[in-house]
């Protein structure tokens, strides 16, 4: 009978060792807590041995109630001249009074010969030597073979004598390591098949598991081979992250295994928490989402072609391979120069507005889009400036102010000292007119600022508004300095995120509009008229 699969996230202590990729105590308390809503089997907090951030993380989340998630301590084998009694490394995994502890030692010859300068004798007798001693101290001991399946290639014999001294020890599991990321998905099912073989042979009853590096690109691969050779427990991290390429990523192998290999798993019950989790990972380390990752990537079930848009909104299976919303995405339908009529049709229901598919508007709508792509704008990634424009198309743009004209003037008046940047605005609202400066930093602040101070009184809902991003691209290098430019900007009201959409060849213009379009939709937003 097949085993329900263990899935062992790694992110705290193995994530960690990503360039730039930092936790705080705090974020790897909450992310814990977010790994065991998904309902992940085990999470490894870290390496209390070796810095004190690990062991202030294990004193803290002993306070915190898990629902199914254990806690695994992360360590190396005894030190040769140490006892296990006495070694520090293993008092500091017993002292970190988790539920499980995984200890990792060399399976391939070179690194014990060469790195830990000792004899292959010795390894052996320090891997069993330090499972024997933290057997009686924890209830799940997992053993992590390093080097594994470079090992085995290079000295078989000895990389099977190490997981026999493991087992001999008292490990629960067998963890097989792909540590430099080199071995490819057809090596696996011989060295795989040759492990069980010597297991069968040594009797030992214990699971194995796998934990592979991406450093050939085919971690995930790795990972769903070894499960189909008979595997049962599997490591990875959240988003894949890791040092050099990274590891396994577990966004990838858990809706792989549940849906596709129809392996049970506990996160089964939970899998639509994915993509919130995902997110709050990065979140956490601050660092951007990737917009084209599997799964839980924004662009992952995201639409551009007509001829796509149209046969997915007849039937989602033609351009998806499973639904978004089992693991918490959703469906995106872009507006680019590639649209077609469905694509309209589809934004136009989305957003509540009545199109019908023989409305000459919407020839209109389909030449305005090309004509204004053409001109450098693109909307797939400002759809509220695309909504703006449909409306206006159709005569639903409600005119909430009117801008007659503004002024930016940045001074330099000492060199050692930065610029001063002040913006004015001359506007209408109704009968009213108004004249407004502000101070910011830099020219986008600045006439932010001042077209808020203009509007709010009017519409104080804007006070809650701000902007979350602003970036900008050059269309085209063979103008030089006299080259058009597209702002994309990103503003928030806390409930909901929006982006919008300028181009000139004047970067203060395109800002300019962009921003137009931010409050515009902001006030739209609030009044209730958008779908």
């Amino acid at each position: 009978m097949t085993r329900v699969i263990e899935v062992y996230d790694t992110t705290l202590r193995d994530g960690t060792q990503a360039e730039n990729f930092n936790l705080s105590v705090e974020d790897k308390v909450r992310i814990t807590l977010a790994l065991d809503q998904l309902g992940l089997d085990f999470v490894e907090g870290g390496w209390p041995g070796s810095n004190p951030m690990s062991v202030d993380y294990f004193r803290k989340i002993k306070q915190q109630r898990l629902n199914h998630t254990l806690i695994a301590a992360f360590g190396s084998t005894r030190h040769i001249k140490n006892n296990a009694q006495q070694d520090p490394n293993l008092q500091a995994l017993i002292a970190a009074e988790t539920p499980a502890i995984t200890i990792f030692g060399k399976s391939w010859d070179i690194h014990v010969t060469d790195a830990l300068h000792i004899s292959l004798e010795e390894n052996l007798e320090i891997i069993e030597d330090t499972l024997f001693f933290l057997r009686s101290h924890v209830d799940r001991l997992i053993y992590d073979a390093e080097h594994f399946f470079d090992g085995f290639k290079h000295n078989r014999d000895f990389a099977l004598a190490t997981l026999t001294r493991a087992v001999q020890g008292g490990a629960d599991t067998l963890v097989l390591c792909d540590t430099n990321g080199g071995t490819l998905p057809h090596e696996l099912p011989a060295i795989i098949g040759a492990v069980r073989h010597h297991l069968e042979a040594i009797k030992a009853s214990v699971r194995l598991g796998i934990h592979a590096h991406n450093d050939s690109e085919t971690a995930v691969a790795n990972s769903l081979m070894a499960v189909e050779q008979g595997i049962d427990h599997v490591q990875g991290t959240m988003n894949g992250y890791g040092e050099r390429c990274g590891n396994a990523n577990l966004t990838s192998i858990l809706p792989a295994l549940i849906f596709k290999m129809k392996r049970e798993c506990h996160a089964g019950k939970n899998i639509e928490a994915l993509y919130k989790t995902s997110r709050l990972v990065n979140e956490m380390a601050n660092l951007p989402h990737n917009r084209y990752q599997p799964y839980v990537g924004e662009s992952a079930f995201a639409h551009k072609g007509g001829i796509h848009v149209s046969a997915v909104t007849r039937n989602p299976l033609t351009y998806e391979h499973i639904e978004p919303e089992k693991v918490g995405n959703n469906r995106r339908i872009l507006i680019s120069d590639q649209a077609g009529r469905a694509n309209i049709l589809h934004k136009a229901g989305q957003w509540g507005l009545h199109l019908k598919a023989d409305d000459p508007l919407l020839s209109t709508i389909i030449s305005d889009l090309k004509e204004k792509e053409n001109q450098g704008y693109k909307y797939e990634a400002a759809e509220a400036s695309f909504e703006l424009l449909m409306r206006e198309a159709l005569g639903l743009q409600r005119k909430f102010f009117r801008v007659e004209g503004f002024r930016v003037m940045n001074n330099k008046y000492r060199i050692d000292k930065p610029p001063l940047t002040e913006a004015t605005i001359r506007l209408y609202v109704g009968g009213h007119e108004v004249h407004t400066a502000s101070m910011g930093d830099g020219p986008v602040n600045a006439l932010d600022r001042a077209l808020r101070k203009a509007l709010t009184r009017f519409y104080p809902c804007l006070e809650e508004m701000e902007l979350t991003d602003y970036k900008v691209r050059v269309l085209s290098g063979e103008h030089g300095t006299e080259a058009k430019v597209r702002v994309l900007v990103e503003s928030t009201d806390g409930k909901c995120q929006w982006r919008t959409v300028g181009v000139s060849i004047n970067i203060i213009e395109a800002s300019w509009q962009a921003l137009i379009d931010s409050v515009n939709y902001k006030l739209l937003k609030n009044e209730g008229l958008l779908g």
